[in-house]
């Protein structure tokens, strides 16, 4: 792989700032104006949004002008929110819905992506040097399903993905009170962040010179800061009411919420199967997928599907970093980080009521993965593919510029993207069964 210089090097960063700052203003998704909703409400305090006691705990209804919504983010994502809204208010008391408030949204998920940019090129140096390091710095900040899902869409995936790298990072040199604040930050951002958890975990445990001691310090810094972004809520009353608003993400009623895995095949299959009496076959199996909800999922007759996805994912996580564990006992780090992003693209791929952005955090772990072991570089930019093609079907470039008509390809692009994602998802578990097999019988001088 060519390797660019350093005038190069700076060159394609200054590039991808350069389109992250022209889309700052883009509209972005539907999810652009929660965030502008809850930063709204987040300036007038954020312990009462999701409401305040009650039996059972009453729902916080949060209002900007003639929306009215509920919070299921944990409070983190609020906090950073609460910022964003307080410097806006200073220059626009108002707080009118403009570009600029757009902006000022995107512009928090710019920084945070700097700063994950900067967190995987340390990352990679730490583990095989400079050199590396640049690659994968590169393959994240120019990688367009980041470019997309961030600076155009406005997804806040970055912002979780900078404290679960720092955890990444500490861990790397046995630092276990860093390491477990770092994930109890991401945590309190966004729930996803529990994937990285054992992952972080694997990686103190092997990086400690006492990993008894790093891992118990770990655990004691990453309960005290969990502990301390929940006890305002729980003084003033508010901690039933924030683990009920969290909770509904674990309740939303879609077997797949727009992402290309296989319960949208599933869905596919089902809508098109019972839509052929009233639509004729060919109709039926070639109009837009649409989402399908649990609840109607079982009463057509069929096992409830949550089970069933906690159990693939926990099979498939335990199977990779079972295999990653073995080998990183050799002295290689790389098939642990390898192993997280196989995991992500898992829970992606077979859990339920999983979003179109929920592939993010594969990118960054990818991008070191590939950096140091090329066995890892078609399945990086296979994935990449993937998620940008996700998000443009659906979405495009937000509301201004509008996604392609996805039965342009007669059957729904999007589900002939989901099968060509198990396509990639196998090829991910050979190499990933791969790169374990060997490292595993590697000499210790030999692994990186």
């Amino acid at each position: 792989m060519t390797v660019p210089g350093a005038q190069a090097f700076r060159l394609l960063l200054f590039t991808g700032l350069v389109l992250r700052i022209v889309a700052l203003p883009l509209e972005g998704t539907g999810d652009v104006h929660v965030w502008k909703t809850w930063s709204y409400a987040a300036t007038n305090g954020i312990l009462e949004m999701y409401g305040v006691g009650g039996t059972p705990p009453v729902r916080g209804i949060v209002e900007w002008g003639e929306v009215r919504t509920t919070v299921d983010y944990p409070p983190g994502t609020l906090a950073g929110l609460a910022i964003v809204g307080h410097l806006y208010r200073a220059i626009e008391p108002a707080y009118a819905d403009t570009r600029q408030l757009t902006a000022a949204i995107k512009l928090s998920i710019l920084l945070m992506d700097v700063l994950a940019c900067a967190l995987v090129w340390r990352l990679t140096g730490d583990i095989a040097g400079n050199t590396a390091a640049r690659v994968a710095a590169l393959y994240y900040w120019l990688n367009p399903a980041i470019l997309l899902g961030g600076a155009f869409l406005g997804y806040l995936d970055a912002w979780m993905a900078v404290p679960i790298l720092a955890a990444l990072v500490a861990a790397r040199s046995g630092a276990g009170v860093l390491c477990g604040a770092a994930l109890a930050a991401a945590l309190l951002v966004k729930l996803q962040a529990v994937f990285a958890v054992p992952l972080a975990a694997l990686l103190l445990w092997h990086g400690s010179r006492v990993p008894v001691r790093a891992t118990a310090t770990a655990a004691a810094a990453f309960l005290a800061v969990a502990a301390l972004g929940l006890l305002p809520f729980a003084l003033h009353g508010a901690l039933p009411n924030l683990v009920q608003g969290v909770g509904a993400l674990l309740r939303h009623d879609m077997l797949s919420g727009n992402a290309a895995n296989a319960w949208w095949i599933i869905t596919w299959f089902l809508r098109a199967w019972y839509a052929v009496p009233d639509l004729g076959a060919w109709a039926a199996w070639t109009m837009p997928t649409r989402i399908l909800g649990v609840r109607r999922f079982v009463e057509l007759g069929y096992p409830n599907p949550r089970p069933i996805g906690t159990a693939l994912l926990a099979a498939a996580a335990l199977w990779a970093y079972y295999r990653a564990h073995l080998a990183a006992r050799r002295g290689s780090l790389v098939p642990l980080i390898g192993a997280g992003a196989f995991t992500i693209q898992a829970y992606f791929m077979l859990s339920v009521q999983v979003h179109e952005n929920h592939l993010y955090l594969a990118i960054p772990l990818l991008a070191v993965a590939a950096a140091l072991d090329p066995r890892y570089r078609g399945v990086a930019a296979a994935i990449s593919l993937v998620m940008t093609l996700n998000l443009a079907l659906f979405y495009g470039l937000g509301g201004d510029v509008p996604p392609p008509a996805r039965t342009a390809t007669v059957l729904d692009s999007t589900v002939l993207l989901s099968f060509a994602h198990l396509a990639v998802f196998a090829w991910h578990s050979r190499v990933l069964a791969r790169v374990t097999r060997d490292l595993a019988f590697m000499p210790h001088s030999s692994a990186v």
